[in-house]
């Protein structure tokens, strides 16, 4: 069985097309066979008509409603509910293409070590397509060094083995955003990943709900997940590279800081900074 995860939070006028682009998925209206699967929608505390949303679908869609936790625990109600053998996760304002788990099926199925596959996006900003900078190519393979400077993999796009949470677990509920950035660091410690380098999703941005709206600074909690990542078991190189990427973001933060007239803040990261370059923070 495959089961799509889909947090939502007051996104009733994205939620309804993104649920029918799992429904009109190739792999699962094949009818010589029966592709079990099931969707699981987590309300993450909305006050619009997302329950409407969910209940305007003939088919059996699982609905949790929680009053609003955030993202990472929506994502954690929906992996403690699964029943699938593989996980996809959908955002509620992503879409589907019609053979994105059909593709991704047939690797995981001739690849039997491949623990997850993500495939390349395309994007579209207050309604126009715009082209990835040169910073989001994609990869795979090995992965850990690309993941550190930025979210690489979107789970919008990703499919995964059920035994992938069993192992590196589930989603920071104390990180309100970029807990995207934190997982991958973990997955690209522990596994390869493949990347199908065919566009298989529609992401949809600009809209002033979306968290990296929200959060100014986000290179804040991305921080927090790299001194995290630092208590996992590093190689030396990797362990270099984490604390160099602290240095690069702390750079970025203090400075921004500095130009706001904040200067309790940017005094906060120049310290780190001297921390991670002075050699005293090796655990």
């Amino acid at each position: 069985m495959i089961t799509v995860i889909i947090p939502t939070f007051n996104r009733d006028r994205f939620l309804k097309e993104a649920v029918q682009s799992v429904l009109d998925q190739d792999y699962f209206r094949e009818s010589d066979t029966t592709r079990p699967f099931e969707i699981i929608v987590v309300d993450d505390g909305s006050t619009d008509e997302t329950g409407e949303v969910v209940q305007s679908f003939a088919c059996d869609i699982r609905y949790f409603y929680q009053e609003n936790r955030g993202v990472s625990a929506a994502r954690n109600v929906g992996l403690q509910r699964a029943r699938g053998d593989f996980i996809a996760f959908l955002d509620s304002d992503d879409l589907w293409k019609r053979d994105k788990i059909g593709v991704q099926m047939s690797l995981m199925n001739t690849v039997s070590r491949a623990m997850m596959c993500y495939t390349e996006e395309t994007w579209i900003r207050h309604g126009i397509f715009v082209n990835p900078k040169k910073r989001h190519q994609k990869y795979s393979g090995w992965i850990f060094d690309k993941v550190l400077p930025l979210c690489l993999i979107s789970l919008s796009s990703a499919l995964f083995r059920r035994e992938v949470f069993e192992k590196i677990g589930s989603f920071d509920e104390d990180l309100p955003v970029c807990e995207d950035y934190d997982f991958g660091i973990r997955l690209a410690h522990r596994y390869p990943v493949y990347f199908l380098t065919r566009s298989l999703i529609v992401k949809r941005g600009g809209h002033e709900d979306q968290l990296s709206q929200r959060y100014w600074g986000m290179d804040r909690f991305r921080i927090k997940a790299l001194e995290k990542a630092l208590s996992m078991d590093l190689s030396s190189h990797q362990r270099g590279l984490v604390q160099t990427e602290i240095v690069k973001k702390s750079r970025v933060l203090m400075n921004g800081f500095a130009k706001r007239g904040k200067a309790a803040d940017a005094e906060k990261y120049r310290k780190l900074i001297d921390v991670y370059t002075s050699g005293r923070k090796d655990s």
